[in-house]
Parts: C-alpha cells; sequence; structure tokens
C-alpha cells in the first residue's frame, strides 16, 4: 500500500504549519514506497539547496525503512555502514528523513524536510508523520 496524494497533503500541511509556528522556512518531500515523489511544498525564502536534500532525505528513510538519523549512527566510521551515502545515488545520513506509518503500522511513504537545524528538520518531519 503507498501513500495517497490526499494523505500526503494532509502531512505538508501539517508540517508547514510547525515550520511556521518553530520560525523557520523548509523544503518538504513526501515519497512513496518505491521512493517516487507524491508531493512537494518549498516555503517562500526557503534555501534551494535544501530541495535536493530533501527529496534525498525522504528517499533514503523509504529505502531502508528507518529515520535517516538511525542511519547516520550506523555509517560512522568504523560502523556497520560507513560509506553508505554514497549509495544509491547519495543517501543523506542526518536527522530530517522518516518513514510514513499507517494506522496498522504499516509504511506507505517517507518524509524529508531540509532548510534548518537538523533537530528543527526532524521536528517538522515528526509532526507531519504524526498527522496521519
Amino acid at each position: 500500500m503507498n501513500i495517497t496524494l490526499a494523505q500526503a497533503q494532509t502531512i505538508i500541511k501539517k508540517a508547514l504549519d510547525k515550520a511556521q509556528k518553530i520560525d523557520t522556512k523548509m523544503n518538504i518531500s513526501i515519497v512513496d514506497t518505491g521512493a517516487n515523489p507524491v508531493a512537494f511544498a518549498r516555503m517562500d525564502g526557503a534555501w534551494l539547496g535544501s530541495a535536493d536534500i530533501a527529496l534525498k532525505k525522504a528517499k533514503t528513510a523509504c529505502f531502508f525503512d528507518m529515520p535517516t538519523g538511525e542511519i547516520g549512527k550506523l555509517s560512522q566510521p568504523g560502523a556497520s555502514l560507513f560509506n553508505i551515502e554514497h549509495s544509491n545515488g547519495g543517501l543523506i545520513s542526518f536527522p530530517g528523513g522518516l518513514p510514513i506509518k499507517n494506522d496498522s503500522g504499516k509504511i506507505i511513504g517517507a518524509i524529508g524536510v531540509s532548510g534548518s537545524t537538523v533537530e528543527n528538520d526532524h521536528t517538522v518531519a515528526k509532526a507531519g508523520c504524526d498527522a496521519l
């Protein structure tokens, strides 16, 4: 089962609301379980370069069914996934990407958020996920 456009738009709306509440400008990308883009929003004034990072965070979370921050922990020198960020056309291994699950806990897509600190990126991504 994949995320629907309506679900993706609901997630983006909640993520945008959270970004505005914490006074930051974000790029927000939603992908389905095949890592195909479903929805995207770039807030006025958000960094253009963060659009690509948001998409790659969403794809990374989708490819490995885990938050991008967890990939980061596993990809440190000497860790089991060291250098994984060079695979799959470039992965992102810092927070801001999360799998999106439906009511029964199945992954239906992923969100990637970029444009601020990684802590803010993660906070906004989580707010979006919590919308479902």
